[in-house]
């Protein structure tokens, strides 16, 4: 039992390692300002695994600046539903019109 759980945290770790990081580092890609910010929860699982990586997360944002849907871009699958979760709780400056933004969150080791 011991030899699978080790496998398959092996094989998880393997598929991952290419897009690895963790905590709570961002950076947007647009010049459409974030008033209020909310830092993801580092998942249990990923501290477990000493998972660390960026994920960079589509947002597309209503003219009043809260956050209507997201969209995972790239990376690890531990990571992006705190990255995600934390970005949905955001909120942008306000703008003529509806605008997507691309955020990058890089969890570090904790």
């Amino acid at each position: 039992m011991q030899k699978k759980a080790f496998i398959l945290a092996v094989v998880v770790l393997a598929m991952f390692a290419t897009t690895a990081k963790s905590q709570t580092s961002s950076s947007s890609t647009s010049d459409r300002k974030v008033v209020a910010q909310v830092s993801p929860v580092y998942p249990e699982l990923a501290k477990k695994m000493h998972i660390r990586g960026t994920v960079r997360v589509e947002a597309t944002v209503r003219p009043n600046g809260a956050v209507k849907s997201t969209r995972v871009l790239g990376g690890n699958p531990v990571l992006v539903t705190a990255a995600q979760d934390a970005v949905t709780k955001w909120k942008f400056e306000p703008a003529q019109s509806e605008t997507t933004e691309v955020v990058q969150l890089t969890f570090e080791g904790q």
